[in-house]
């Protein structure tokens, strides 16, 4: 597809026409700043410019916190505390990398939230989606790893326990599992190759959010109508869109600017508030922690990992039909990875032709029910896995899987839609009104 006619960086003076014929950097830069947006973008685009900063933020306290951290089972433990007691500003640093990992995920699920409601993964954005994932499978990765390093009760068996998922796979498991541990259980090794690999990944992530960033400036940013700017000509796209700097950029960093103060007042008040007392105890084998849970944000998928037990009919039935290979242990580590998948497998599994929830009335009930589940889930996921507990896992796990595999492709047939506005031009006037122009909203002609 045609990326959307607007006006390109031209040189003016010598200096400039010399670089641009060598390297077009101030070309990229200004192409990249005042690429044209869609001008009726509501408050839930902020979240872009919210990970950006997240990711800068994580890699520049990163590089300092280990200069100071010894990535050794004897002295990881004892390395973090002289961070937090001995280094200048140490503490301060450990708990905005800390803090900013759990605010890096709030605006990603709040990201992918406004994806899903918005039709953002339908096309031609699936490969926008796809790599969305992959930067999101590398968060993953990134904070399990980097959960380990202090070397804490919970750090250790938490890695003891999610680890041990890859040994429920039948006939290479403990092998895998042996592998990535560098040894038979949960130690130095385990924590020198968490530690190589949590200071690599976020430079991967960085890696793909540039491309991801890519892919959406080649098809255009999605609006909340789903309706696609006019290509035509360039008149007809200055219509629908404005340049991202300054209107954009100034929103977003008004948006940031308001997170932040918040996120600084969480660090320097209540830092500890989302994090487990038992990390603050020195890792030791021999002890096991009363509950073992992970941080907030991996506690939807601990809550459908831990959902699928030996009496739920349906691991029985798989069982029985395997002949005993996919086993209660190995059906949920199937089910909290084929949570994540059927999530990012979404651009097919929809098949509504509309592209935004704004213009589906049944589809806002369910997606709704969706984020509440999802909340439910995190708030399941942080409880024992007995009684009440273990019944509303099952239950939310259950609607996650409906909703992606049943849900979305029966509304692609059995919903009604709204009716659309034809441009984005007609939707921005609709809410915004003469108002945002001075004068009379312009009247639709045949030839628009």
């Amino acid at each position: 597809m045609a990326g959307i006619p607007h006006d390109h960086y031209e040189p003016k003076s010598a200096t400039e026409k010399w670089l641009h014929s060598r390297l077009p950097i101030a070309a990229l830069i200004y192409d990249t700043i005042m690429i044209p947006t869609p001008k009726n973008l509501n408050w839930m685009w902020i979240w872009g410019i919210v990970l950006t900063f997240c990711l800068v933020m994580q890699i520049v306290t990163g590089i300092v916190l280990v200069m100071h951290y010894t990535p050794h089972a004897d002295m990881a433990f004892a390395s973090v505390e002289h961070i937090m007691r001995n280094v200048n500003g140490g503490h301060m640093l450990r708990y905005i990398h800390q803090n900013g990992a759990m605010l890096f995920f709030a605006a990603v699920y709040l990201h992918i939230f406004r994806g899903l409601y918005y039709g953002s993964y339908k096309a031609p954005r699936e490969v926008t989606w796809i790599i969305g994932m992959l930067i999101y499978l590398a968060m993953m990765a990134t904070a399990f790893m980097g959960y380990v390093l202090p070397w804490g009760q919970m750090s250790f068996w938490g890695a003891t326990v999610i680890t041990g998922l890859f040994g429920a796979i039948p006939g290479i498991g403990p092998t895998l599992q042996e592998w990535l541990l560098g040894g038979p259980a949960v130690d130095n090794a385990t924590l020198t190759r968490f530690f190589s690999l949590h200071y690599l990944l976020p430079f991967v992530i960085l890696g793909l959010v540039i491309v991801h960033i890519w892919a959406f400036h080649t098809t255009g940013n999605n609006n909340p109508t789903g309706v696609e700017v006019r290509r035509a000509s360039k008149a007809e796209a200055a219509k629908d869109t404005l340049p991202f700097w300054p209107y954009f950029v100034i929103k977003d960093l008004f948006a940031l600017a308001v997170i932040l103060a918040i996120f600084f007042a969480i660090v320097g008040f209540m830092p500890n508030f989302l994090g487990h007392p038992d990390n603050y105890i020195e890792a030791n084998p021999l002890v096991t922690p009363a509950h073992i849970v992970p941080e907030w944000y991996f506690l939807p998928f601990y809550a459908i990992l831990r959902a699928f037990t030996a009496d739920v009919w349906v691991v029985q039935l798989v069982n029985f039909v395997t002949f005993g290979i996919i086993d209660a242990k190995f059906f949920g580590v199937l089910a909290m990875f084929g949570s994540i998948l059927v999530l990012a497998l979404v651009p097919w599994l929809d098949t509504s032709s509309v592209r935004s929830g704004r213009y589906r009335p049944m589809f806002k009930w369910w997606f709704w029910l969706f984020v509440v589940n999802f909340v439910v889930l995190t708030w399941a996921g942080g409880r024992p896995a007995e009684g009440i507990y273990a019944t509303i896992s099952l239950i939310g796990s259950a609607y996650w899987f409906a909703y992606f595999l049943v849900i979305l492709p029966l509304l692609g047939v059995l919903e009604k839609p709204l009716p659309q506005p034809a441009t984005i031009e007609e939707d921005f006037y609709a809410h915004y009104g003469s108002a945002a122009h001075g004068g009379a909203a312009p009247q639709a002609t045949p030839a628009e």
